[in-house]
């Protein structure tokens, strides 16, 4: 039916199999077909999740994984996201940290209790999300046999990380540049992010 709707956008030559490819979907227009806000509204944290899960399926499975390398992994890097509750955990902490500390009511979404996005309130609450995940994987060792690929982990690390900043301030730039952080607060606690050739695009955003 993608050839019949039509909503992705060429992607450049290089890496463009058609003029309607998932991998030229808009993240936004994805997002909002989702839905899970309308359904959702007292519970971004959940919806923000619904979201990333059908995301990792489209863009890393199917797209990346299927149509771009033609399965080398891609599966694997996707499912950690949303076949277990390991990042809605590490988001709901974030969740608890920005209601404690920063009064945000995360429950009842309103312009009046978003945190200005500043750098500094980047670094503090993707810090304490980062470490808090860390720490839980130290701790239980079965999550890292779940999340057995430093990759997955890098990526779960940073979507809680992400999610968290950009409920606190609707800024999704903020919550951009929470993610990225995430990447470089990971290797300096592990020394590495995944396997060799992962650190690449784990961290070239931060880069």
């Amino acid at each position: 039916h993608a050839g019949l709707i039509e909503m992705a956008n060429l992607l450049p030559a290089r890496r463009a199999r058609g003029p309607n490819e998932p991998g030229g979907l808009k993240f936004g227009a994805f997002a909002d077909m989702i839905q899970t806000d309308r359904k959702y509204p007292h519970d971004p944290a959940k919806a923000s999740l619904e979201v990333v899960a059908a995301g990792t399926m489209l863009f890393d499975q199917i797209w990346l994984g299927s149509y771009m390398s033609g399965g080398v992994g891609f599966t694997q890097y996707a499912t950690a996201a949303y076949t277990d509750n390991i990042l809605d955990e590490y988001t709901c902490y974030g969740m608890d940290y920005i209601k404690s500390k920063y009064k945000v009511d995360w429950k009842n979404p309103s312009p009046k209790d978003k945190v200005k996005a500043t750098q500094d309130v980047v670094n503090d609450m993707c810090t304490e999300v980062a470490l808090n995940a860390m720490e839980q994987y130290e701790a239980f060792p079965t999550l890292l046999e779940d999340h057995f690929g430093g990759s997955q982990r890098a990526g779960v690390i940073a979507a809680a990380c992400g999610l968290t900043v950009s409920i606190a301030t609707g800024n999704s730039n903020a919550g951009l540049n929470s993610w990225y952080l995430a990447m470089l607060l990971h290797k300096e606690g592990w020394s590495r992010l995944g396997f060799f050739g992962y650190d690449l695009q784990d961290q070239c955003g931060s880069a």
